[in-house]
């Protein structure tokens, strides 16, 4: 009979390099304890690497580099699609996201539905901030991004080459999105956004 250990090594092994991993994927292996001490073992044997407090990986192989783990942004993902919540980029990480800054952020916030924490990936933080649902409900995925990095920026604060990229973007929104977006977003905001639909 195969061991708890082995049980998720192999579903670990079935996965593509690189998919991340918590000890909830593997609770029909064992209790709890059981599998925390399967995945602290595999992690002992560098089978797979734990990336933060109970996420783990099988990493892919980069060459030269050594193991390439998982980015902060992707831990993110992980964790905002297992706990199925909302999650919003703000600050410096929406303006990166965006393009409109080139630093990568070494604090990611992310506002959410779900509850505030922090998780620490390498030299790198996650912070989940809660925030209403009001501040979640923009739709399009440029558009809500735009809100979120004019509000870092602050008002009459952006460049003129800002702007002209801001709109740049919005024009590849839907604009059934766009639309609805800049009605939730400020009065300053919403007159920047309204210049990717004036033709």
């Amino acid at each position: 009979m195969k061991s708890v250990e082995d049980k998720v090594f192999d579903k670990i092994k079935k996965a593509k390099r690189g998919v991340i991993f918590f000890p909830e994927d593997f609770e029909d292996f064992g209790s709890f304890e059981a599998v925390r001490l399967a995945l602290h073992r595999l992690v002992k044997a560098d089978a797979i690497v734990r990336v933060a407090h109970g996420i783990y990986v099988r990493p892919k192989t980069g060459g030269l580099m050594g193991p390439l783990l998982p980015t902060a942004e992707e831990v993110a993902s992980a964790l905002a699609k297992r706990d199925r919540i909302k999650t919003l980029p703000t600050g410096s990480y929406a303006l990166n996201a965006l393009g409109l800054s080139t630093q990568i952020p070494m604090k990611i916030v992310l506002l959410t539905d779900g509850s505030s924490r922090t998780v620490k990936v390498g030299k790198r933080t996650i912070k989940f901030k809660k925030t209403t649902s009001k501040n979640l409900q923009a739709k399009g995925n440029i558009s809500r991004l735009v809100i979120q990095a004019l509000k870092e920026i602050g008002k009459d604060n952006q460049t003129a080459e800002e702007e002209k990229k801001i709109i740049e973007l919005l024009k590849r929104e839907d604009i059934d999105s766009l639309l609805f977006d800049i009605k939730l977003a400020p009065v300053w905001i919403k007159k920047i956004m309204k210049k990717a639909i004036v033709e």
